[in-house]
């Protein structure tokens, strides 16, 4: 027995002593890989100085005329918040649950190690966590980890115990919560507890509750898995584990752990999908910003970076008016999307369309794979299963609408939009060059009036055939309008298109041409009569600011996008100011115009505004409608704003075959569903509705007169009171049919 016992103790003394060479090989080791990671061995370790001068990337902010955030520049997506700024409940959250004796140690905590040891490692209990704090942890946030093979975890867990140490030397306590919470990732290509508080709750950290700021910090141990929008159930699960560990941890009361966690999770999300409203302008914004902050370095001898600086780029914009807008557009086109499928049906449209894809058809086409995809639908369909063809044709068949709304006077845009959707349709529309249609006759007109016509000039209605131009032969929109005479007023306020033509060839070519220039519309098509009725191709933002001009007194500028860039701090680094005003047209004429488009509103192709939208403001406006009713446009404007649109598919071919596709049908809707809830908002109709000036303009003439023989007859044999506006009549279509017939006079 003896023997038995004497083998047994000396079998548990080998043990021992196996047990502790073992930990003291490894105790050697350790010892070993500390001092060759101290000294550089994997890599140098950043110093004190380095550390001191520690400061986050952080996304650039895109802020509205009021302040709100309506785009983010960003490698990325962070915004960084002061610790003063963070409140004490988030601080207890991430201490409970990241780090309880944060306040007590100096980088490392000896306890963890203890605990990983004996409860993870040993009894294999995950759940007891991990060894790192939270100053470590920023390390890893900052620095991320490199590979070393097998050495891997513990050469990047002793670098970050070092660095841990040394950070603690530099910063404070509150300091290091402020960089660890400013740096750590919420998933969803997204850094710090502000952005994420943006997007899971809509509001600053500032704001944040206590259980809001549980879901948040219980996000840190696994950000995708703790998502509350993707995985709400877990969420709340995670959430009520960090506040019963805030309460373990003396920072709630029983109490009130139960009772929060009782409470229902709820987030506000606001996602890339908040920002989209602005996509079209933020890019705008974005490439307007980067070549400002070029030549500010050239000037400054120092460099911007507008992906990590956290500048704040102020801008224009206001929401309030921009958010009217995009709902007014996503209820026409909602309504009018379908009646255009049914016209497309109903042609076989899609039959045409498949037949010249399949003729330089690639291999997508040709395996035409039903796959979910995700595409935009106004009703914001969820993915669903569709096939290749199906959602190209999808796109290829969508009414798409632009619009852009800015301050007259001083060039500031108010609302912007280049498309339906950026992400999904990312070309804009508002520097789009289409057909202009007669939104261009106001220019016309213009051109005619700073000749000397009058607005009682009256203009001849005949239907002619032009030879020298192919035997063209315009008419009007309402063919049983033509014949007689009609006065210049009511020609324009009613869009006519052949007295339109009798104005342009009085006009003359030089005259439109030096208007245009004037109001910086390119030139090219000015030499051809059917410019008169639109055919030339200008963009919806070179038709808002001619008619800016319009409603300026004949000053036009260029928009404006940017009020001012600031740092972070708030320092202002760059200044904006509107673009100089060029004097293009008399303010006689511009008034006159204003005076004829508002007609055209009360009278003529606009006045759907009023009957439809019940919009009583002062305003003037032209309606649009290109060949085959390819593209519609209104433009319109008060003393104050001018807002234009245009609607049409992203192929020309693809269009209404009825009235539905006029100007009046499918764009001016848009305009006054806008306006309409500009006037029912007291803030936004103080900002953009204000009375025109009274003017006098001489406008009392009959809209018709009759061009019949007795009538010319007599007026050959005994003569007419010839006015101002009638000389140069006269000049001009003598100057007319001499370039016409030649060697032939009247």
């Amino acid at each position: 027995m003896a023997k038995k016992r004497s083998k047994k103790s000396g079998g548990t003394a080998f043990l021992w002593k196996a047990l502790f060479l073992l930990l003291a090989i490894a105790f050697i080791s350790v010892f070993l890989l500390v001092i060759l990671v101290q000294n550089g061995v994997f890599g140098k370790l950043p110093s004190k100085e380095e550390l001191a001068a520690l400061r986050n990337e952080e996304a650039t902010l895109i802020l509205s005329r009021e302040g709100a955030v309506i785009g983010k520049i960003f490698a990325k997506d962070r915004t960084n918040v002061h610790y003063k700024d963070i409140p004490a409940h988030v601080v207890d959250a991430l201490v409970s649950t990241e780090d309880k004796r944060f306040f007590e140690h100096q980088g490392v905590d000896a306890f963890s190690y203890v605990r990983v040891f004996f409860r993870t490692l040993l009894g294999c209990d995950r759940s007891a966590g991990g060894g790192s704090t939270i100053s470590q942890q920023l390390i890893k946030n900052l620095y991320g980890r490199e590979r070393y093979g097998p050495l891997t975890i513990p050469v990047n867990k002793i670098k970050e115990a070092l660095v841990a140490q040394r950070l603690e030397q530099v910063y404070s306590k509150e300091d290091v919560v402020a960089l660890y919470l400013n740096s750590v990732p919420f998933g969803e290509n997204i850094y710090g507890i502000e952005a994420a508080s943006e997007r899971f709750f809509s509001k600053g950290v500032k704001k944040l509750k206590v259980e809001e700021a549980a879901v948040l910090i219980g996000m840190l141990k696994a950000n995708t898995s703790y998502n509350p929008r993707l995985h709400p159930e877990a969420a709340k699960g995670r959430r009520n584990q960090v506040l019963a560990l805030m309460a373990g941890n003396g920072k709630l009361s029983a109490g009130r752990r139960d009772s929060l966690q009782a409470l229902p999770l709820r987030i506000r999300y606001a996602g890339l999908d908040a920002l989209d409203a602005y996509g079209y302008f933020d890019a705008r914004v974005e490439t307007e910003a980067r070549r400002i902050l070029v030549e500010l370095g050239r000037k400054k001898g120092r460099a911007w970076d507008v992906e990590k600086d956290g500048l704040r780029i102020h801008t224009t914009l206001d929401t309030a008016l921009q958010q009217a807008a995009l709902r007014a557009t996503a209820r026409q086109l909602a309504a009018m999307q379908p009646k255009l499928d049914r016209e497309l049906r109903g042609r076989n449209a899609r039959k045409a369309w498949e037949k010249a894809m399949g003729k330089r058809a690639n291999a997508a086409w040709k395996r035409n794979e039903h796959t979910v995809r995700s595409v935009f639908t106004w009703d914001d369909s969820p993915p669903d299963s569709i096939s290749y063809r199906d959602s190209l044709w999808h796109y290829h068949s969508m009414l798409q609408a632009a619009f852009l709304m800015m301050d007259p006077l001083t060039g500031k845009v108010r609302a912007y939009s280049g498309g339906n959707d950026f992400r999904a349709l990312p070309f804009d529309q508002v520097e789009s060059h289409r057909p202009i249609a007669s939104t261009i006759k106001p220019v016309i007109y213009a051109a005619a009036l700073r000749k000397g016509l009058e607005p009682c000039t009256y203009l001849n209605n005949e239907q002619k055939t032009y030879p020298d131009y192919e035997g063209w032969s315009p008419q009007n929109f309402d063919k049983d309008t033509i014949g007689g005479q009609v006065a210049l007023w009511y020609a324009l306020a009613h869009s006519m298109n052949i007295p339109t033509v009798d104005l342009y060839f009085r006009t003359g070519a030089d005259g439109i041409r030096e208007v245009f220039q004037a109001l910086g519309l390119p030139t090219g098509g000015v030499g051809n009569p059917a410019l008169a009725l639109g055919a030339a191709d200008i963009s919806l933002k070179e038709i808002v600011r001619a008619y800016a001009a319009f409603a300026n007194g004949g000053l036009v500028r260029d928009p404006q996008l940017i009020e001012k860039i600031t740092d972070a701090q708030g320092k202002v680094i760059w200044q904006g100011k509107p673009a100089a005003a060029r004097r293009a047209l008399d303010e006689t004429v511009t008034t006159t115009i204003t005076a004829l488009l508002r007609r055209a509103v009360d009278q003529g192709t606009g006045v759907g505004i009023r009957s439809r939208f019940g919009v009583r403001a002062d305003l003037a406006g032209k309606t649009g409608t290109s060949q085959d009713y390819s593209d519609a446009w209104f433009v319109a404007y008060t003393p104050e704003l001018v807002a234009g649109t245009w609607v049409g598919a992203r192929d020309p071919e693809v269009h209404f075959h009825s009235a539905l596709g006029t100007g009046s049908q499918l764009a001016l809707p848009i305009i006054g569903g806008t306006l309409a809830e500009v006037e029912r908002s007291s803030l936004l109709r103080d900002r953009y509705i204000k009375p025109f000036p009274a003017d006098s303009m001489a406008m009392d003439c009959d809209p018709r007169r009759s061009a019949d023989p007795l009538e010319r007859l007599i007026e050959g044999i005994f003569g007419k009171k010839e006015t101002k506006a009638d000389t140069a009549e006269k000049k001009q279509k003598e100057g007319f049919f001499r370039r016409l017939f030649p060697g032939k006079g009247r």
